[in-house]
């Protein structure tokens, strides 16, 4: 056997999970020097040294915990909600926006150990598989990505579960004793997510047990609470308690904060079908309390900041980038052009949104910019004209009505006279 030093090395995303513990196992009898590579982007009560135990245990020759739920926030979830980001007009994008930081760590560690080789247990039919390996190829061409659920090999080996564990048995891999839940689970602090198992029957509801972050908006206080939401330029800055006067400003408290009492309130849960980038449909159960507290803030905020035409664009930007995030194109150039086009389109949102939160319910309750474009007067069916600061004769409608409707007078004259 070669000294570890001179074997081939890959850095290999793990979660100390059966799938994971198992690839790690099978890449160290493959010839690999194995370095375990693991983020902390807010998944809760995960026990991170017994993790690095286990992973040494089963033969990596390193193990990196990097903690980069700060980044997370400031990098991804933040962008996300400057973008108005919305998958399909629902889902949030909690897990597509984790990748993208998983991954850049997971090259870094990469190059700074020498290793030309990245794995990782995401499986052929999912849309992570794609993340992480054209975030991976996007930052340094010239690592290869190790996927062994897409590996000949592995797949006849390991045909299902039982394969698993009998491996595990073999090879003195610890397994968890705790039954296995009927659906599996991805967690950050953005978000949590539910797939697979008993909910792959579309018909089947989710059980109230199985939620993480949220309370049920049944159970959810009998007292409505309001919070202060601020920002600039289109990025949370502050988030104040107004019952209580608490307020955040660190980006990872103030967004902790708001899925604290987001949650609290039985905000952000979400039942759809999606469309994966692999052409399969999913069935996914989301919570995102936070989350959806921010980006209904956010949007509010922009209607008082930001010009019509420049909505009407960024709303085009919004699902572009939406649908590069969920496919996995987020270094590429394209991303680029949308994320500085948004930040162009964002430099007036300043202000703040007060919101009342009960049972599961966002209501806006008022909202203040210094940068408003909004005017009282202009806007009065009280005040003829636009008051003392802008010239506007509501007779000057009547030419803007006539002008507008030219083609669709001409239209109509087209249709009847092909009778259609």
């Amino acid at each position: 056997m070669p000294e570890s030093s001179s074997k081939p090395k890959v850095v290999l995303a793990y979660s100390g999970g059966l799938d994971t513990s198992v690839i790690l196992k099978w890449l160290c009898e493959k010839g690999f020097d194995v370095i375990c590579y693991i983020a902390n982007v807010g998944q809760q009560e995960e026990d991170f040294s017994a993790i690095e135990a286990k992973a040494l245990a089963c033969g990596a020759s390193k193990f990196v915990c990097s903690d980069l739920r700060k980044e997370f926030v400031e990098t991804s979830v933040f962008e996300s909600i400057k973008a108005n980001a919305l998958y399909e007009g629902r889902y949030l994008l909690g897990t597509s926006i984790a990748r993208p930081v998983i991954a850049k760590e997971q090259v870094r560690i990469a190059e700074e150990n020498g290793a030309m080789y990245v794995a990782h247990g995401a499986t052929g039919k999912g849309n992570d598989q794609v993340r992480f390996e054209m975030c991976a190829q996007a930052l340094n061409p010239t690592i290869q990505t190790i996927a062994p659920w897409r590996d000949a090999e592995f797949i006849e080996s390991f045909k299902g579960r039982t394969d698993l564990l009998n491996y595990c048995a073999k090879h003195g891999i610890p397994v968890d004793a705790k039954p296995k839940a009927n659906y599996s689970i991805d967690e950050n602090l953005f978000h949590t997510s539910y797939e697979s198992g008993m909910l792959e029957d579309e018909m089947c509801a989710p059980d109230e047990s199985m939620f993480k972050m949220t309370t049920s908006p049944k159970n959810a206080p009998e007292e409505a609470e309001k919070v202060r939401i601020e920002f600039k330029a289109g990025v949370p800055i502050k988030v104040t308690n107004l019952n209580t006067n608490d307020s955040k400003e660190d980006p990872l408290e103030l967004f902790l904060y708001c899925n604290s009492i987001a949650g609290k309130h039985g905000i952000g849960r979400i039942d759809i079908v999606e469309n994966r980038f692999v052409g399969i449909k999913s069935r996914g159960v989301y919570e995102t309390p936070g989350g959806t507290l921010l980006h209904e803030a956010h949007k509010d905020l922009e209607g008082v900041c930001m010009d019509r035409e420049v909505k009407r664009i960024s709303e085009m930007m919004s699902l572009e980038f939406s649908r590069l995030c969920y496919n996995g194109f987020w270094f590429a150039p394209e991303m680029d052009l949308v994320r500085n086009s948004i930040d162009f389109a964002q430099r007036d949102v300043d202000g703040f949104v007060d919101i009342e939160l009960y049972k599961g319910n966002i209501t806006v309750m008022g909202r203040k910019s210094p940068k408003s474009l909004y005017n009282a007067d202009l806007a009065s069916m009280d005040i003829e004209g636009g008051g003392e600061a802008f010239d506007y004769n509501p007779a000057d409608a009547q030419g803007f009505i006539r002008i507008n409707s030219v083609r669709l007078k001409t239209y109509s004259a087209l249709r009847a006279k092909t009778k259609e």
